[in-house]
């Protein structure tokens, strides 16, 4: 929590956006989802993969090509997670993302036993990959575009 004033250099989330059209979304709109940005960057290899043109400062969008291989990406990721068995396993899983290090470190300045209670912040990992492939089923059966955009 910042209790301060910031600027947009400071925001640090992805808004997950179906509002818009082919070529435009209503930004920030009441029925867009938000993800903070450090745990969105444990999910970006399935954003990435499902689309070459994935930019994180910019507005990507996923179409109805693009959306179900994010959903097929992101599957196979909740199935990853779901095989994690032990603490080292989850260090290691976490630390081969880009900037998941950080999220370690977040966790352990949040956790005073991460070591004992890691297990919880898997459950919500899990948690957020299954909203998340919720969000693009929503997408498919409804033709709607996903787009992501991070600030």
């Amino acid at each position: 929590m910042k209790l301060e004033i910031y600027d947009a250099n400071d925001l640090n989330f992805v808004e997950l956006n179906y509002t818009g059209g082919n070529d435009t979304y209503i930004r920030c709109d009441k029925e867009s989802k938000y993800i903070d940005s450090i745990v969105f960057n444990l999910f970006t290899p399935c954003f990435e993969t499902a689309n070459k043109l994935y930019e994180y400062y910019g507005p990507t969008k996923y179409n109805a090509r693009k959306i179900i291989p994010l959903r097929n990406e992101l599957i196979k990721h909740m199935e990853t997670l779901e095989m994690i068995n032990s603490f080292d396993t989850f260090k290691e899983h976490i630390s081969s993302h880009f900037l998941g290090k950080e999220f370690l470190e977040a966790l352990i300045i949040a956790e005073t036993d991460l070591n004992k209670n890691w297990k919880e912040y898997l459950a919500k990992l899990i948690k957020v990959n299954k909203e998340i492939i919720e969000l693009t089923e929503k997408c498919a059966d409804e033709e709607k575009i996903l787009w992501v955009v991070g600030y």
